[in-house]
């Protein structure tokens, strides 16, 4: 509202007022003038009836020709007269205390309406501002207008371009890092690849100069040379020589998932990471979750148990839903003993289709529940070739499809993870 519109609001509530109180006061002052006049003219009845008793009933009908009504408390109440029957100011006074107060009220209550609709209306447009900011449909340009809420659109508009700008500097340093992570991810590519050639060449380099490996039954890395057991000094050599070679394969194969995690990572954190989403089976990618980890399941004696649950679809990537679903089940089978089950459940309702998979194990530490989905975090149970890597991946493909996902350990004992995907 303008300074002017300002100004004839006030007028308008200064002159309705006016004319209510006027109003209210030539009300009051006519009945105090009724009343006055009502006692005077008892009183020079009673006067008159006191000097001449024989009198009363001729003034009685010269009253009733003043079409006196009602109740009093003097002689005239005795004939059924109050101030109110007293035509002495007439009615019209009253009418224009009426009028005056009906205009006074109808011109507040029209200055009331007006300004609590441009209130209404300056607050709409703030908050319409807010909601076409949040969608990214609106720039920060806010029309200026002066009233009583061009301070809080002041500070409105301030803190909306503070929130731009940190939202700008919180994208580039998350592009940058995203970035450095992805570039990292490639330069550890080179020295892999190098490493794991150099491997290969120093075991063809084995098998060219005569020593093969010796069947099961003996020492591993043990080697026969030209079909002949080695001499005593260069067996050991050559044994150990194996063994540093198979552990450095085995560090070469946790360098490469790492790069590979990192890449992902990078991918997500720059918002490049593509689903094809579409409805897909939820019993399917829970097979196909289990068959990719059926060698490491056999390795440690776990049993992976996915039952038919009937048909339910979730909208979803199947190859990056598989993969996020591979972690978790991974993450249970290296937790739990030999000779147990991770179970796989599926439910669906009108709001989501959950999905637990858990198994007979310990169960989480309290210490590592709050930080489980961490990048890089390893807890106090977790495997030595585990890079802290799989659950945080799982989360972020889980949540960019419009799901969720929990932790938590049973009652009667085994870690659970529990995934929601929302149907809206």
């Amino acid at each position: 509202m303008s300074k002017k519109s300002n100004i004839k609001m006030t007028v308008l509530f200064v002159l309705s007022a006016s004319l209510i109180a006027a109003a209210a006061t030539t009300y009051l002052l006519t009945c105090y003038y009724r009343r006055v006049c009502f006692h005077i003219l008892g009183g020079f009845c009673e006067s008159i009836i006191h000097q001449k008793p024989d009198s009363r009933q001729a003034v009685l009908e010269l009253l009733k020709t003043q079409n006196f009504r009602m109740t009093g408390e003097n002689i005239l109440s005795d004939f059924g007269y109050d101030p109110s029957n007293m035509s002495i100011m007439g009615t019209a006074v009253l009418w224009i205390a009426v009028l005056g107060f009906l205009a006074g009220s109808i011109l507040f209550l029209f200055s009331f309406w007006h300004l609590h609709k441009r209130i209404s209306a300056r607050i709409q447009a703030l908050t319409d501002y807010l909601g076409k900011i949040n969608t990214g449909s609106q720039g920060l340009i806010l029309d200026s207008c002066e009233d009583e809420f061009s301070r809080l659109q002041d500070e409105i508009y301030k803190t909306v371009t503070a929130l731009y700008q940190t939202r700008a500097a919180a994208i580039t340093a998350r592009n940058n890092f995203a970035e450095n992570l992805s570039n990292i991810a490639h330069q550890l590519k080179t020295p892999i690849t190098s490493i794991s050639l150099t491997v290969q060449m120093a075991k063809e380099h084995l098998r060219s100069a005569g020593a093969v490996k010796m069947p099961r039954g003996h020492a591993e890395g043990a080697y026969l040379h030209a079909g002949k057991p080695m001499d005593g000094e260069n067996a050991p050599m050559v044994c150990k020589m194996y063994a540093d070679m198979a552990d450095i394969e085995r560090q070469i194969k946790r360098l490469t998932h790492l790069e590979e995690a990192l890449l992902i990572l990078s991918r997500i954190d720059a918002g490049t990471l593509t689903f094809e989403r579409k409805p897909t089976d939820v019993f399917t990618i829970l097979s196909m979750a289990a068959d990719n980890l059926y060698e490491l399941s056999i390795q440690k004696s776990i049993r992976i148990d996915v039952p038919e649950m009937g048909e339910t679809d979730i909208f979803a990537d199947l190859d990056w839903t598989m993969e996020a679903l591979m972690n978790l089940m991974k993450n249970c089978i290296e937790a739990a003993e030999a000779d147990t089950t991770v179970h796989c459940s599926y439910e669906k309702n009108p709001l989501y289709v959950q999905i637990r998979i858990w198994d007979e194990g310990e169960g989480f530490s309290r210490e590592d529940l709050p930080r489980l989905f961490e990048r890089f975090y390893r807890g106090k149970k977790a495997k030595y070739t585990g890079i802290g890597i799989g659950l945080s991946l799982s989360k972020a493909i889980i949540e960019m499809q419009n799901g969720i996902i929990r932790a938590f350990n049973l009652p009667n004992g085994g870690a659970c993870f529990e995934i929601r995907f929302y149907t809206s």
